[in-house]
């Protein structure tokens, strides 16, 4: 069974290169590692970043909405090495060093999802969690969340994502109160937390 907690990792995260410049060095993605405080310390790739011992890193995660006011969820492709299958937000991503986050929702939404976003607003600022999969990988972020708005068709990449839904913000909250074991932990603890799932 996965666990959550709002309490960081104790390891002392690795210290990489510099955090300044693209989110990309050669063909690798990097994430920012950050100390206990949030400030940048470094970086790591991110295809190797998630082990066991996952240093605490920045990410974000993004709540997409439509205009009939229903938001996206999004299921984890199968391959996915955590929580495959797993139905979760929209998207998630990585700042890359220097990067803008609302830049890098931009970025991520067309990477991921083959879609355009706008409108994009924070929701839980200060969102951090530590979750461990079933398979003993770690999680382990200072995520904040934000929502937006879709302004074209999803197209979403096969490696990424199986399934996509549209549902209603009410119909959601229920969902994941009720089965919180079908859905990723980070959605778990983001969904009371957002003005969004409680209209």
């Amino acid at each position: 069974m996965s666990s959550l907690s709002g309490s960081p990792s104790t390891e002392s995260p690795t210290t990489g290169s510099p955090t300044t410049g693209s989110p990309t060095t050669g063909s690798a993605e990097l994430v920012v590692l950050l100390d206990d405080d949030g400030t940048p310390i470094g970086t790591a790739d991110k295809a190797t970043v998630h082990t066991t011992d996952t240093p605490l890193h920045l990410a974000f995660s993004c709540h997409v909405v439509d205009d009939e006011g229903r938001v996206l969820l999004t299921r984890r492709a199968l391959d996915k090495r955590t929580w495959p299958g797993i139905w979760t937000n929209s998207f998630c991503g990585h700042p890359g060093p220097g990067e803008d986050p609302i830049e890098a929702i931009v970025r991520r939404a067309e990477q991921e999802l083959g879609t355009r976003v706008d409108s994009i607003e924070p929701a839980v600022p200060d969102f951090r969690y530590r979750a461990v999969d079933d398979s003993g990988i770690v999680e382990n972020e200072i995520c904040p969340v934000f929502t937006a708005r879709i302004r074209a068709d999803v197209n979403p990449r096969a490696d990424e994502v199986c399934a996509h839904h549209w549902a209603r913000p009410a119909d959601v909250r229920t969902s994941v109160d009720a089965t919180p074991f079908a859905f990723s932990p980070w959605l778990v603890a983001q969904v009371p937390r957002m003005e969004l799932y409680s209209r």
